[in-house]
């Protein structure tokens, strides 16, 4: 074999394949657009045939852009967003949709349907919150199974496979049904740092008591990276690849992102100083410590999900990118939110900035969580707040919002670190991945808002590339995960922060803790 490993993402929008050779060189690239059912508008469904389908379309673009033959790959890894997809005893389609159809078998991380189960699994005050920041999500598995065994339950008894998507992909290329250590212990209330990782009273008291069986999961997880095996012949087929390609255990997107990210930095002393910041539609903050710190509202201590040995607290922002797609596609003088408008807001911003200084838009303000809370307050029915608009409906008044709305984005993430810091943590440091490093204004503000030294891996894709260092380990390149991140880590380069600046976001972050102040007072006089 070559020695190449292809790196498989899945994300909210689109499937992206890599290769890259053991250094870590990116050496090929291709994506493939994925479909999102909305039958309702808290809802949101894939078609994991579909998935599958832009998965291997990826494969083969990237071995193509490679300039290499499917002969060369040793291994190939899988990173997803935390998506659950149901399958029947045969392994076929299950429909997860309002809509009945069976195709529609996946219910997507940003769907909200299962609010009502959330805070049912909230109220049992049960240990296992203790590893979700207190709260339970409705963005996890568990309050989403609750749903599907609610509302559907003539599903339920056809129901013989339940996969975070990341497992379904390497049951799909592997036919393995283990279930990986990071999303079993992320989105499944698993508890890896426990003997028994399975809480079974849990189960029982949120109406699950079965899910084991029904789910065909396994009492015990399989470490990130671990190899599951050979692909099989169908895979192998629809790949484009060989069956002497190595399979590993995969992760959830974000953490893939965080070893791309951090890198030969996880296994240093020190880690409790860095933060992996992985940005796009939504953002995940990966905080790696020896020891567990658990802070509410922040998802985890998990033990684990990302380096084995180390825990992991995960804050998040659920529409970050996606925020600023909405704000132009409300304003009057916006339209469609492509990276070309993306860009002259952008430019026009700067021009603005020039002109008017500090005082740029300064008594505008944006509390950014039009789609909920998820950290520091884990409260997925909090509401966007817009303070200061008047009657502007010109382009440089969509920029004004914009820069704001950005500014309201990057306070989020100091929110967060201020609450992961006070828990035990040390963080100045920023690896940031993602959609949001072509982004100036954000880049600039993720280092100017939250004081913290911002550094930027240079590498096209960090989560590519972390999904890359799983399957170099399956394929045996490395003799475990921990050797890969530090043989396979990308160059970075650091940004400081401006300490004048700083102290003017310092301002405004006090505005925005008054604004989450009066928000939640204006809601307790409902």
């Amino acid at each position: 074999m070559g020695g190449l490993v292809i790196g498989v993402d899945v994300g909210t929008a689109s499937a992206r394949a890599g290769v890259f050779d053991r250094k870590g060189h990116l050496l090929g690239r291709a994506e493939h657009p994925l479909e999102i059912g909305r039958p309702d508008p808290t809802h949101a469904e894939y078609q994991s045939e579909q998935i599958w389908e832009a998965v291997a379309s990826a494969v083969r673009g990237a071995v193509s852009a490679a300039g290499v033959s499917g002969e060369d790959i040793s291994g190939i890894g899988f990173d997803a967003t935390c998506s659950l997809v149901v399958r029947d005893r045969q392994g076929l389609p299950l429909g997860v949709s309002t809509t009945g159809e069976d195709r529609w078998d996946t219910i997507v991380w940003m769907d909200h349907r299962a609010l009502a189960e959330a805070q049912e699994c909230t109220d049992t005050g049960h240990r296992v919150l203790g590893s979700v920041g207190g709260v339970m999500s409705p963005e996890m598995e568990i309050p989403k199974l609750m749903w599907l065994k609610r509302h559907f339950p003539q599903r339920w008894e056809r129901a013989g496979f339940f996969f975070d998507l990341a497992d379904f992909l390497t049951w799909k290329a592997s036919g393995s049904t283990g279930r990986s250590q990071c999303t079993l212990t992320c989105k499944w209330t698993y508890l890896a740092h426990e003997p028994t990782g399975w809480q079974g009273d849990f189960l029982e008291t949120v109406g699950l008591g079965d899910l084991l069986a029904r789910g065909a999961l396994p009492e015990r997880a399989t470490p990130i990276g671990q190899d599951l095996g050979f692909l099989t012949e169908a895979a192998a087929a629809a790949l484009g690849l060989t069956t002497r390609c190595r399979v590993g255990a995969g992760l959830i997107d974000a953490h893939a992102g965080a070893l791309g990210a951090l890198g030969g930095t996880c296994g240093k002393p020190g880690i409790e100083r860095h933060l992996a910041l992985i940005a796009g539609t939504s953002s995940c903050l990966m905080a790696l410590s020896a020891d567990p710190h658990p802070t509410h509202g922040v998802w985890g201590p998990y033990f684990g999900a990302v380096l084995p040995g180390l825990w992991l607290n995960e804050g998040g922002q659920s529409v970050t990118g996606a925020l600023l797609d909405h704000v132009i596609a409300l304003h009057g003088a916006g339209g469609r939110p492509g990276a070309e408008m993306h860009r002259a807001i952008c430019a026009r911003v700067a021009e603005l900035r020039q002109i008017e200084g500090p005082a740029f838009a300064a008594r505008l303000h944006v509390l950014p969580d039009f789609h909920g809370n998820r950290s520091p307050l884990a409260d997925p029915g909090a509401l966007g707040v817009i303070s200061g608009l008047d009657l502007d409906r010109s382009f440089d008044s969509l920029c004004r919002l914009y820069w704001r709305t950005a500014v309201g984005i990057a306070l989020g993430v100091r929110h967060i670190l201020d609450a992961l810091n006070a828990q035990g943590h040390a963080i100045d440091t920023l690896h940031v991945t993602g959609g949001h490093i072509k982004n100036p204004l954000l880049m600039e503000l993720y280092a100017d808002a939250t004081g913290c030294t911002l550094v930027q891996p240079q590498t096209e894709d960090a989560v590519l590339l972390g999904t890359a260092m799983v399957a170099a380990t399956a394929a045996g390149l490395f003799p475990d995960l921990a050797a890969a991140t530090k043989g396979m880590e990308a160059a970075s380069i650091p940004r400081a922060p401006n300490p004048q600046a700083f102290e003017r976001f310092t301002r405004d972050y006090r505005v925005f803790l008054m604004m989450h102040e009066h928000r939640q007072a204006i809601d307790r006089l409902r």
